[in-house]
């Protein structure tokens, strides 16, 4: 694996792309999901080096929306055709078990043909376990490396092994569960980004999360260069022939390091696009990279926009609730796990 991350050329590239193209068209056809984004704080107690809304940056403006905001959020996705929501924010406390789950609940009741994908960090078990029951059914939280050495050098207030313990806590509980990693992390090497690929597929998750490393201004790694993307691509295509199943994103990150970088994206394996949901007056202050794209946009605008693209690119937009084929190739006792 680590010969082959190495000896990639231009061609070698190519046919990698198309392969994982062509797995992803058999798995999933030509579909692309679309996921609502609701990024409710930016709010985080921890400290990562390259997060834009880390702890330490005493210069990001904070804001979190209160649950009635968020629900507002959902009906107007709703009103679009979005039948997934992703609750995204950094590691609020100020957000309870309670109130999210009273939250989710809140969503399900009135939202009851959409799926719930929660991305807010680590949580002990009872918490996740209560959000499940309160009907959550997805849970994002990237592994970020698969090397405990960099991932230490990385998270000064978190610990690999934590992390990873997280991951197995989600799926037991019968969570859809998404993993990830960046590409391109300051001291990262190809036996890290082998190592990536092996985890992944060892976990076998529901979604795989794969964007560039983007530095941001605010953070001990604002001069590191930024992950490139053809590195990117790449592991987006070996993540789709090492997990065929998985839903993987075009993500944000990829067309703000290249203006077609979501479309190349899907050509080279994904097959998800999450769109923002968020208000106006928040986008601009849920920056984990700098520059990033479509924080102008309305709702509306974004989703129109991307489903040109999306179409322009040779796909089709399926708004759907887009479960993964993990879940649904599972027998009826193991889906009715709750």
């Amino acid at each position: 694996m680590v010969d082959l991350l190495e000896n990639l050329d231009q061609t070698s590239r190519r046919q990698l792309h198309n392969f994982a193209h062509q797995k992803r068209v058999a798995r999933y056809g030509r579909g692309v999901y679309l996921r609502g984004l609701i990024e409710f704080s930016n709010i985080c107690k921890q400290n990562c080096m390259y997060c834009g809304i880390r702890s330490g940056n005493k210069t990001v403006s904070r804001y979190r929306l209160s649950p009635e905001e968020i629900m507002d959020c959902c009906r107007e996705g709703y009103e679009l055709g979005y039948r997934t929501f992703v609750l995204q924010s950094g590691e609020d406390d100020w957000y309870t078990t309670d109130k999210l789950a009273g939250l989710i609940a809140d969503i399900k009741r009135h939202y009851p043909d959409t799926a719930v994908t929660l991305s807010i960090g680590e949580r002990d078990d009872e918490t996740y376990t209560r959000l499940f029951e309160a009907g959550a059914d997805r849970y994002l939280l990237r592994h970020e490396t698969a090397s405990g050495s960099l991932y230490k050098a990385l998270h000064p207030t978190m610990t690999f092994e934590n992390r990873r313990d997280r991951l197995r806590a989600l799926k037991a509980i019968g969570y859809q569960v998404g993993a990830g990693f960046m590409v391109g992390l300051p001291g990262q090497t190809h036996e890290d980004l082998a190592k990536d690929l092996l985890y992944v597929k060892e976990l076998n998750p529901d979604m795989i999360g794969i964007g560039p490393f983007l530095p941001h201004q605010a953070t001990p790694l604002k001069d590191e260069p930024a992950g490139t993307l053809e590195d990117t691509l790449d592991m987006i295509a070996l993540a789709r022939l090492f997990v065929p199943s998985a839903l993987i994103p075009a993500t944000t990150a990829m067309g703000t390091v290249h203006p077609y970088g979501r479309e190349l994206a899907l050509q080279a394996g994904a097959n998800v696009v999450m769109p923002n949901l968020s208000p106006l007056s928040a986008r601009p202050k849920y920056t984990l990279y700098d520059n990033k794209i479509c924080t102008g946009d309305e709702s509306a605008q974004c989703r129109f926009c991307l489903e040109q693209r999306i179409e322009g690119a040779g796909f089709h937009v399926d708004m759907g609730r887009g479960d993964s084929l993990n879940r649904l190739s599972r027998s009826p006792e193991e889906q009715a796990v709750r």
